[in-house]
This record gives C-alpha cells, structure tokens and sequence, in this order.
C-alpha cells in the first residue's frame, strides 16, 4: 500500500509523541502540564493542530527539550492561511500538479498585479504593505516552476477564467500572455474548457491534484476562505476521474493556445 505524504506538521507531531515516549509521559501527563486536554494533545501529536506558542514552550519544559519545539514552531508557523498551509508544503514535494481552475488563475501562475488585482477584490480595506505582502507570498508559489522539467504541471482553465476581467485590460493581456508563453515553452500543459462543453464534471469545484513519488496522491478542493485537503484513496480516485473527464471536453493544446493568445490580443486593443 502505498505511504500519503507527511506535512512538516505531522513530523511536529510525531516528534512531540517520540520524544513523551521517551520520557515515558502519557497524553494525559502531558496535558496536565500544558493546562490542557488529553484530545487536544492527540490533535498536536497527530498533526492536525499546531500548539500555541506558550504550549510549545510547555512542551519543551515537560519534555526536557530545551527550546527545540519553540524554535521548530516559529519555522512552522505559515506565511499561509491556516487552510492552504497543508496544500503549500506538499504543493513543493510534489511530482506532478494537476490543478482545473473555474473563475480565477491559478495562483502559482499569477503575475504581480493580476494577484494584486485579487487581493484587492476581497480585501479592499488592506494596508499597502499587507497587500504587497501578500502578492509577493503568492507569485512566490511560481519558484516551484524555475526546475525545467519537475514538478509536471497541467493546467485546465474554465473560459470563464480568460473571460472574467481583473485588474483592466492590460493586466489580463499580461496575464494570459504569460500563461501562452510557458505552455509554448513546455513548462505547462495547458487546456482550455470552453463554454461550449456546457455543464461538465468539474462546472461546481476548483480541484488541484497532487503526486509524488513514494506516497499516494492527494487532492485540494478550494472555496470561499475555506481548503479541503482529501487524503482518502476513494475520494482521490473520484477526482482524478473527474479531472479527466472535464480534461476529454478540453480544447487541444494547439487550439487552447490559440484561443488564449486571441482573448489576450483582445484585451491587449482594448488596453490602447
């Protein structure tokens, strides 16, 4: 059977559960000295939850672990929303990504403002440098793609995505240019789902598919503030033949870059 890939939280976990082993401590023992619950140490131990700070600190004084759990939490501690921060350290580990996006780009192949453009969509109240942070973690995903030939990344865009117009003219030409080019380059393998295909077996989801060499494959549901990371081997297979399905009803690779480059070339006369 094949291993799921371990999220650095789940190595946390199984180092908090190793080393109260060796001290020969319960979860209860150890939750007596956190001012906590048995359960909520299960959730630590089990990667599902990350301690507080003054826990990790707890932690390393019941263990005797001078300040190794604090230290590791502060490098844990993601630049990502509680939801996506599973999904970007194995979104890193991965060999293949097959991501389908139904109204927005993917954010690995955002460019600055098209991102900027997002940002500002749902959060129209953020201070500049929060905003500028925030576009520099997300256009930061794209270092995953400097390697020439790994991770394999296919890419399936609703045509509402070319379609739906953020940040103006000019910043979706870039945009669609941008993702024109890599394909054309080889670095994506890229599809286009047009309007015609009608109601198809992706129409109500977001879906990203990770692989990896030695583990399972997982799959990433995203919505509104909220990420489902699916780890279950049933549900994996469902929306990989999901994916698959959508993908028959794709445009070929030739027409897709065809059709991106001639809504880009649209934007690109109105942004005159």
């Amino acid at each position: 059977m094949s291993r799921r890939p371990r999220t650095a939280r789940e190595k946390f976990g199984e180092e908090i559960r190793t080393r109260r082993g060796v001290t020969g401590l319960t979860q209860a023992e150890l939750a007596r000295h956190l001012v906590c619950s048995p359960t909520l140490i299960s959730h630590y131990e089990a990667g599902r939850r990350l301690p507080t700070p003054d826990d990790a600190q707890r932690i390393d004084q019941a263990l005797g672990t001078d300040d190794f759990f604090t230290r590791w939490l502060k490098e844990l501690t993601s630049t990502w929303a509680n939801y996506f921060a599973a999904m970007s350290e194995l979104e890193r580990q991965a060999t293949q990504i097959k991501q389908f996006a139904l109204s927005l780009v993917p954010g690995m192949l955002q460019t600055p403002e098209y991102a900027r453009a997002v940002f500002k969509g749902y959060r129209s109240h953020c201070p500049a440098e929060e905003l500028d942070r925030s576009v520099a973690i997300r256009t930061g995903r794209a270092q995953i793609l400097e390697d020439p030939s790994q991770p394999v990344v296919w890419t399936l865009l609703d045509e509402g995505v070319l379609r739906r117009l953020v940040g103006g003219p000019q910043v979706m030409a870039e945009q669609l240019h941008k993702i024109a080019d890599m394909a054309e380059a080889g670095r994506l393998r890229f599809h286009v789902l047009p309007h015609s295909a009608g109601a198809h077996a992706l129409a109500q989801s977001e879906l990203t598919l990770l692989s990896f060499e030695h583990t399972a494959p997982v799959a990433y549901v995203e919505g509104f503030i909220t990420g489902n990371l699916m780890k279950n081997p049933a549900l994996v297979a469902q929306c990989r033949t999901a994916y698959d399905l959508a993908l028959s009803e794709a445009l070929p690779r030739e027409k897709s870059l065809d059709f991106v480059r001639a809504v880009a070339k649209g934007y690109a006369h109105a942004a005159q």
